[in-house]
């Protein structure tokens, strides 16, 4: 296909659903810095009810991504990302309210409801609108809009504490309004129906995300042990500046999506998974051996530029590998796999601290970032039909993928 009739981007649909993402993550994470205080202030809580309530959105988030993709599937992503947008402001809405904890904790589960259709249908609507060759780096661009409605949300948060708590329920519930307009201006061209999906697994077991998601679940481990360890073990090596450390990493993280995002689309994403993995587990173990700080920032930017890529390679695996009928649902079972990541490696990740050191917290990062890298080598070759001509150069990988 020559450059004149590659199909341009839609701008203005991009806008809208990159904007409304950020916005929507704006207003959902707002309340994060505030919600501990809150709870000891008003609720008298302790660590545990405090946990509890911060972090039980993940429980529905992860059950109700696969579905969320399915709905996309056969009502549409803008009815579905919409829906999820409006379902965040009302759990905004709900925080001006004099809530008990149990019933708090109800409208978080809510917000984890709003989120995963939120996120889920927008990532299938950016596949959707993107030209193939594409598809890979606005997956890339699509999370960094997620990352960065989450960074602003966190320091406009903190930041609106000092006024009040209204102002943050009031950010809380504006915000994902605005994420709603956003989605609501995006035009919809006219489509056929779905064709009806072939029978299959669901939930987390839909087989086109089954091992990606795996992959990604194991390259979870090395992000989790980074973000609740590295300060107290740089601490412990007598080096500090942990925090330098993170920021690198999530300065990294962004800047290798806007500059070499565009990889998995031309290089194939089996290949640009399986060294992203690698990568991320060369960072993780220098930064467990790092004598100094220099040596543990160069660790954060290794471990940054292989981390950044993983998800979107194996995102556009998922992609290639399921029938277009049931995109959504396999890109929110995908998806899914973090949330579950994150749930079995935080726990994990302290046993480990506890019983041996922080050192080898990033060792069993280490280890199972190369398992995701040899598994990414794996899934992408799958049993190919022998009556199929196989297509040369990077084409064949795309198709295997």
């Amino acid at each position: 296909m020559t450059a004149a009739a590659t199909p341009a981007v839609p701008r203005l649909a991009l806008i809208g659903i990159f904007g409304g993402l950020f916005a929507g993550y704006l207003g959902l994470t707002a309340v994060l810095p505030v919600l501990p205080g809150f709870l000891r202030d008003r609720h008298d809580a302790g660590d545990l009810v405090v946990g509890l309530v911060v972090t039980v959105t993940a429980v529905t988030a992860l059950l109700v991504r696969p579905v969320a993709g399915a709905l996309a599937d056969r009502y549409g992503h803008r009815t579905v990302m919409l829906t999820g947008a409006l379902v965040v402001a009302g759990g905004g809405l709900f925080y001006f309210l004099p809530l008990t904890v149990p019933v708090l904790v109800a409208v978080r589960l809510l917000l984890g409801a709003g989120e995963a259709a939120l996120f889920t249908a927008g990532a299938v609507w950016t596949v959707a609108l993107a030209p193939h060759h594409r598809r890979g780096q606005l997956i890339g661009l699509y999370g960094m809009s997620m990352w960065g409605g989450i960074s602003a949300g966190t320091f406009l948060g903190a930041t609106l504490q000092q006024v009040s708590f209204t102002a943050v329920w009031a950010l809380a519930a504006a915000a994902p309004l605005l994420a709603a307009a956003l989605v609501a201006m995006v035009p919809v061209p006219h489509r056929d129906p779905a064709p009806t999906p072939a029978k299959g697994g669901g939930g987390l077991l839909l087989r086109p995300a089954l091992l990606p998601g795996t992959a990604l679940a194991l390259g979870a481990a090395g992000y989790a042990g980074l973000a609740a360890f590295i300060v107290l073990h740089l601490d412990a090596r007598g080096i500090g500046s942990g925090v330098v450390v993170l920021s690198c990493f999530s300065a990294v993280y962004a800047l290798t999506r806007l500059v070499i995002g565009h990889l998995p689309d031309k290089l194939g994403p089996r290949r640009v998974a399986a060294w992203s993995a690698a990568g991320e587990a060369v960072g993780l173990v220098i930064i467990a051996v790092a004598p100094n700080l220099p040596v543990a920032v160069a660790g954060g930017v290794v471990t940054g530029i292989g981390f950044s890529l993983l998800h979107p390679s194996l995102a556009l695996m998922v992609m290639n590998r399921a029938e277009p009928a049931r995109q959504g649902a396999a890109i929110g079972a995908y998806t899914s796999f973090w949330d579950l990541g994150l749930a079995v490696w935080g726990p994990v990740t302290g046993l480990v601290a506890a019983t041996l050191d922080y050192s080898a917290v990033f060792g069993v990062g280490a280890a199972c970032a190369v398992a995701a890298s040899v598994m990414a080598v794996w899934i992408g070759r799958p049993a190919i039909d022998p009556g199929a001509a196989r297509p040369a150069g990077r084409e064949t990988e795309a198709r295997a993928a």
